[in-house]
């Protein structure tokens, strides 16, 4: 354990596994609206990091995306399923890191469900669109930072240290599993 957390008085660790990590996944994922896709490349070593929202998150803890089939992502994707996603729900707690694995299909059903107007802009022939694809981010594991009791009493926790000279903060970070 770092020196910053020893100091602390409270227990500020707890992993998160089966319906509870999917409650916290489901919960930080709503807050940050949209995250980080990142997938590896074979061009450098390094991995290409994108803007995307999800379209649903179902009761497992899936993500749901539609992407264009000729898209980056997807040839990343082809080439390697392992993808990592990182969300950020406010500019001090909210914060979600998750690993999974991307499936990738053309499922008529899962486009119907997924589809909204707006994607129109991206898929200019509609959901019949033939670049649609359906991407499944399946989680398996992550970790978490995100507040007790949230942004007042995290602040409040933070001043009464700053003026006692002690660590106090309302934070909460560990594992996650679906």
């Amino acid at each position: 354990m770092d020196s910053i957390n020893k100091n602390q008085p409270e227990d500020n660790f707890k992993n998160l596994a089966g319906q509870e990590g999917i409650d916290k996944i489901k919960e930080l994922a709503k807050q940050a609206g949209s995250c980080f896709f990142c997938t590896k490349n074979d061009k450098e070593g390094l991995f290409t990091t994108r803007p995307m929202s999800a379209d649903h998150i179902d009761d497992d803890g899936n993500f749901w995306f539609l992407s264009a089939e000729d898209s980056e992502k997807n040839a990343d994707i082809n080439k390697d399923p392992h993808v990592q996603l990182l969300l950020q729900g406010s500019e001090y707690s909210d914060f979600l890191t998750l690993y999974g694995k991307v499936t990738i299909t053309k499922d008529k059903d899962s486009i119907d469900k997924l589809w909204n107007p707006l994607l129109k802009t991206w898929f200019t022939e509609g959901k019949e669109d033939p670049r649609i694809t359906v991407l499944k981010f399946s989680p398996v594991k992550g970790y978490y930072w995100d507040t007790k009791h949230g942004m007042a009493v995290a602040l409040v926790k933070r001043v009464i240290g700053a003026v006692k000279g002690e660590t106090y903060d309302d934070s909460i970070e560990g594992t996650i599993k679906p």
